[in-house]
């Protein structure tokens, strides 16, 4: 898989030490991504000699909330599981053998906790994640090294965000990464809060892709009301909640 960093870290690993020839990059793509990934997928391809594999369920995050009538958030995220978990399977089961057949995944050695199930979701395949052995390595390591390869910074990095993932716009992602995207990508940042009121209406329910955790009690902040907050009492804000991804590499949906 490829797209952010460290998958790409992780496949320079595999093709250096089985060859291009055994190896695929199998990206899938949630038709949210920014730019600069399908560019940076384009370019790893080429340096590392193996075309790239592309999955999709040809909907986007938001689609599937509404298809699913549930709206994603920081605990749950069936885009996760959707666009990327299912299609992935679905091609790893027309394709390889699981007798033969190893999946490697782009988790490295501060992640190594997720490591078990990740194993246990993805069996009946073989699990492997070299980055979480030595030589231990972080992602500003992994970014120069990528840049030294001849690929372009992907500009989400660049612009502060965790993950090249989604177009900065993870549902998953915290205070931090919603006030990043109002200030860097505010279209995106529009697109989301429109989709959020949209699906607000569609259920009926007081929920929100956001978690609100001041006084002691959590409760759902919506990107409107982040944004009004960010406008009027930045103090507020939670900028040490940056949220997590996960995605390919959370526990598969039963």
């Amino acid at each position: 898989m490829v797209g952010g960093i460290t998958s790409w870290a992780t496949a320079r690993h595999v093709v250096a030490q089985y060859g291009a020839a055994s190896t695929t990059l199998l990206f899938a793509d949630t038709n949210a991504e920014d730019e600069d990934l399908y560019t940076f997928n384009e370019q790893a391809s080429a340096q590392l000699g193996v075309p790239i594999t592309r999955v999709a369920d040809g909907r986007d995050p938001w689609q599937v909330f509404e298809d699913k009538r549930w709206l994603g958030n920081t605990r749950i995220a069936q885009c996760s599981h959707a666009l990327k978990q299912e299609p992935c399977r679905d091609w790893l089961a027309a394709n390889t053998d699981p007798a033969s057949a190893t999946l490697y995944v782009g988790i490295d050695w501060t992640e190594t906790h997720r490591l078990p199930a990740i194993v246990d979701g993805w069996a009946p395949w073989t699990v492997e994640a070299p980055l979480t052995e030595p030589p231990w390595k972080n992602k500003d390591q992994l970014r120069a090294e990528a840049r030294d390869a001849g690929l372009i910074d992907p500009r989400l990095y660049r612009l502060g965000f965790a993950h090249n993932n989604c177009g900065g716009a993870c549902v998953k992602g915290g205070q931090a990464q919603w006030a990043r995207l109002l200030a860097v990508f505010p279209e995106r940042y529009a697109r989301a809060e429109a989709a959020e009121i949209k699906m607000r209406r569609l259920l009926g329910k007081d929920v929100s892709v956001l978690r609100d955790r001041t006084g002691g009690t959590t409760r759902p902040l919506t990107p409107t009301a982040l944004r009004h907050r960010i406008e009027e009492q930045p103090d507020q804000l939670d900028l040490f909640d940056e949220g997590g991804c996960g995605c390919f590499t959370d526990a598969l949906a039963a």
